[in-house]
């Protein structure tokens, strides 16, 4: 089965803004980069389901691409940032954000996740998705989403994974 996984647009919070899973406003931009992502995704032809993260990003693309309905799934949020949730990295006073800092790739955020948390959630969506009869579907999602689809579909390994991320309103494709 082909999953083709494609990022929500740009965001209108400040830079170095810890958003996650908080469902934020999209920028002003919107439609000129969802009108080049629909133009791009109409490269893969039809879908034979359309999946979608619940947050308004992710939702908002996909109605844009011509989806309006699309099966909602919580295990396709952002990665949760937790107690640091709309703080700038470089505001946030709490002493943990040294360790954390030094291996983000393992550590949660104090009362969110950590990256190995969101793996095992995207992977246990597509598991299930692996169960189903599709040969093409679509998911609309966030950035942590994709990194995590891709190491599931083995086109980076877990320690490269955000040496990938895929830019806003971009498409990847994994086989399942």
């Amino acid at each position: 089965m082909e999953v083709v996984l494609i990022r929500h647009t740009s965001v209108d919070v400040p830079r170095g803004t810890c958003y996650g899973q908080t469902d934020v406003p999209l920028a002003a931009t919107f439609e000129q980069e969802a009108a080049r992502t629909r133009e791009r995704l109409a490269r893969y032809g039809t879908f034979d389901h359309v999946f979608s993260s619940p947050l308004s990003r992710a939702l908002k693309l996909a109605r844009f691409c011509g989806y309006p309905h699309p099966t909602l799934d919580n295990r396709l949020k952002e990665l949760s940032m937790g107690d640091w949730e709309m703080q700038r990295y470089d505001d946030i006073k709490d002493p943990y954000i040294d360790e954390w800092y030094k291996d983000y790739l393992h550590l949660p955020t104090p009362n969110g996740e950590s990256f190995p948390d969101q793996v095992a959630r995207v992977s246990s969506f597509l598991d299930e998705l692996k169960s189903q009869p599709y040969r093409r579907v679509a998911v609309f999602a966030h950035g942590g989403v994709l990194a995590s689809a891709g190491i599931y579909g083995g086109l980076y390994s877990f320690a490269r994974a955000w040496d990938h991320l895929t830019p806003y309103g971009g498409i990847i494709s994994i086989t399942i």
